[in-house]
């Protein structure tokens, strides 16, 4: 080892480099689970946001103080749209949601709570926190709206997917920056060796020659006698690593979005496979939200007898189906006498109308041929 201690003797400088570690800890950049479980959960978000929630009686709609809660103003610092995504985000994120009804009619989404079961009696929940206030009561499960997502928390579930999709594109981002730094050669003259003083100063001349280039537009560097920089150029770059980047995000959204059943046409806004992507989007991920939501509020809002008799709360948003592009389809319906024309409106998210006429079946477009359902 005594040749490698001269030629240390004679840099200082390198013989500081041999004592730096060069391990690196690669980044997890929580911004990329961030960016997928954001994109995938206010989609859903916005989707149930859109939801009209109708209270029937005797297939009459009912404008009371629980239409207003649910579609207008559920409290005082929300409006329903706000209140309905935050619902969603909470359900889908942390696998449960939790709503209690105030002393002054109010609805609120609870931020933590203890839950405490029982096996034939009702749960209790505990501790129930909201923003800096821990109620000191508990609240029964029949008093209280609780929705659960599934058995695990979707970040548990994803967490060591996600470490593996960070560590792959903290790879690839690293090569993207080494592809296209700058990199060049400094050429001196000097027949003799150079002592510590010049070599310091040498280093300093590099670094703002290097700063120069790096942070102006335009940079004037003197022509020095027995200095030359020559800049190697890194070869040409197609954008290949940006788009390598791009798609590995674009990857790990798509499988956020196939597990929350969100078809990736639409989180991407392709619009070649829309109608299809939309209806599966409807039936296999609003729809299952949307009937939890409504089983949930017809059990704890209605009583059993109310329930029993025909009264319902019913959900309508996404779910509801077009009746201009169906307009063909509801012909077929009343003209064959399959449905009377208020039936064919309730399918379509609409009222029953009071003109005894839409009440009656017909088998054709007279009135002479249909009768009374």
């Amino acid at each position: 080892m005594s040749w490698l201690d001269t030629v240390l003797r004679r840099n200082k400088e390198l013989e500081s480099m041999f004592d730096l570690d060069f391990t690196s800890e690669t980044s997890h950049r929580a911004y990329l689970k961030k960016i997928a479980l954001e994109t995938c959960i206010n989609f859903i978000g916005r989707s149930i946001a859109q939801s009209d929630y109708r209270i029937m009686q005797n297939g009459k709609r009912q404008i009371d103080d629980w239409h207003y809660l649910l579609n207008v103003r559920p409290n005082s610092d929300q409006n329903a749209a706000d209140f309905w995504q935050r619902f969603t985000h909470k359900l889908i994120f942390e696998n449960e949601v939790l709503v209690i009804k105030t002393d002054s009619d109010d609805l609120l989404i609870v931020d933590s709570f203890e839950r405490i079961e029982y096996a034939v009696y009702p749960d209790i929940f505990t501790d129930v926190t909201i923003k800096d206030y821990t109620y000191n009561r508990s609240f029964p499960m029949d008093e209280v709206i609780h929705i659960t997502h599934n058995n695990e928390k979707l970040t548990k579930f994803m967490n060591g997917m996600f470490d593996d999709f960070a560590e792959l594109f903290s790879r690839k981002l690293e090569v993207s920056l080494r592809n296209n730094q700058i990199r060049g050669t400094v050429g001196i003259s000097s027949t003799q060796s150079l002592d510590d003083k010049t070599l310091s100063r040498l280093q300093e001349f590099i670094d703002k020659l290097f700063k120069s280039f790096k942070s102006a537009t335009i940079a004037l560097v003197p022509k020095l006698k027995g200095f030359e920089y020559d800049e190697i150029a890194s070869g040409e770059h197609n954008g290949q690593s940006i788009e390598e980047l791009t798609k590995l995000k674009k990857s790990l959204t798509n499988d956020v979005a196939n597990i929350l059943g969100i078809p990736v046409a639409l989180i991407h806004g392709e619009l070649a496979e829309y109608e299809t992507s939309i209806k599966a989007y409807v039936k296999f991920c609003i729809k299952p939200f949307n009937e939890k939501i409504e089983d949930e509020l017809n059990a704890k809002i209605l009583t059993k007898e109310d329930y029993l008799k025909g009264d319902r709360i019913e959900v309508y948003g996404l779910t509801e189906r077009d009746l201009i592009n169906n307009a063909e389809a509801v012909d077929k319906l009343v003209s064959s006498g399959t449905f009377t024309r208020n039936e064919v409106r309730v399918l379509f998210g609409k009222e029953k109308a009071d003109d005894p006429e839409l009440g009656q079946v017909c088998y054709n477009q007279k009135l002479s041929f249909c009768r009374f359902q």
